[in-house]
């Protein structure tokens, strides 16, 4: 049993959230490439790992963990020295948690709302409540900045950060100049830059166009 993570990776999926926070944290982790286009995600021996066979899954000292937001969230923790989160006696821990938590669980939906036209009749029946009420959250999160925590850059920015920008990618939101620069601050940073030279070339390896 190896000491090292071993992140089960797939370019253009969210993969690539957990594989920019590898880099933030300096690459400690072995990149096992799952090729989606062949289905290599649902067949058994990974489905073992990750019964829901998406992409990503870490696998640390025999541990399997599921979830962008969970595996970011475990390898900050996992790798302390590196601050990417803040410490467990510090009063930012929670908004940590809650920001980081609320991109997959309210961002998300959100988006889909947007794509999908779904106008909730009664929106305190759903997690997210309604779209507006995310935006406002989005909003009231960014308006200290640069990062959610303030001035120190952490692991929420990574889930939080890439979330936001698949939806401006996507047209589900407006791109409002407190979105667009908060992402294009992301993805200034060198780890992500470096995030995307090793994507692109992961799809060459795998013969994608």
């Amino acid at each position: 049993m190896t000491k090292t993570p071993v992140l089960y990776h797939c370019p253009q999926t969210r993969g690539v959230t957990t594989h920019w926070m590898n880099e933030e944290l300096g690459a400690p982790c072995e990149i096992s490439l799952v090729d989606i286009k062949k289905a290599d995600h649902k067949k058994p021996d990974y489905l073992k790992l990750n019964p829901m066979g998406k992409i990503p899954t870490l696998v640390h000292e025999g541990v399997a963990v599921t979830e962008a937001a969970a595996i970011c969230a475990y390898l900050a923790d996992a790798f302390a020295d590196k601050g990417l989160a803040p410490s467990l006696d510090d009063p930012k821990r929670g908004a940590y948690y809650r920001l980081m938590f609320f991109a997959p669980s309210c961002i998300e939906p959100a988006m889909l709302d947007k794509f999908s036209g779904t106008v909730r009749e009664n929106p305190s029946s759903a997690g997210h409540g309604s779209v507006e009420d995310v935006l406002g959250a989005i909003d009231q999160a960014l308006e200290t900045g640069p990062y959610l925590l303030g001035e120190k850059f952490s692991a929420a920015d990574v889930i939080f950060g890439s979330t936001l920008n698949f939806a401006l990618m996507f047209g589900a939101f407006d791109k409002k100049p407190l979105y667009t620069e908060y992402v294009d601050r992301l993805l200034a940073r060198p780890a992500a830059k470096r995030s995307h030279e090793k994507n692109e070339a992961y799809a060459n390896d795998l013969g994608w166009e």
